[in-house]
């Protein structure tokens, strides 16, 4: 009985970790208009998908510090069936919430944002 209930929580876990959103793991952002790139951690926030700045870098490469960390640039974020998403995306380097549009492919993400009629391309993430 005892295995039987192990294999039940076992077989629940696994199922969780199946039903993963594929918009979730760590994306590798563009240079912006600063030549800073960052760390994006994307995870589920209550029925929505929100991404954090974890990590940043400057124009060489290196990592730096920044007052971004720990900051949400992707929120408000959902799937639209296609491999696109629909949502909010804040850039930092000019501090500004576009409404975007991410369309992942394999381990690209293609990131847009448009505010008012001012759009802008975000370039190729990268997933890590």
């Amino acid at each position: 009985m005892k295995t039987l209930a192990l294999a039940a929580i076992a077989a629940l876990g696994f199922a969780g970790a199946a039903l993963a959103d594929p918009l979730e793991g760590t994306w590798r952002t563009v240079a912006d208009d600063n030549g800073n790139s960052g760390l994006i951690s994307v995870a589920p926030c209550g029925d929505q998908l929100c991404g954090t700045m974890i990590k940043s870098f400057d124009s060489t490469g290196a990592e730096m510090a920044s007052e971004n960390i720990g900051r949400q640039i992707i929120y408000e974020t959902v799937s639209n069936g296609d491999g696109s998403y629909s949502g909010k995306i804040w850039a930092p380097d000019r501090d500004k919430v576009y409404n975007s549009k991410l369309v992942l492919s394999g381990d690209t993400l293609e990131v847009n944002g448009c505010v008012l009629m001012i759009c802008r391309n975000g370039g190729t993430w990268m997933r890590q």
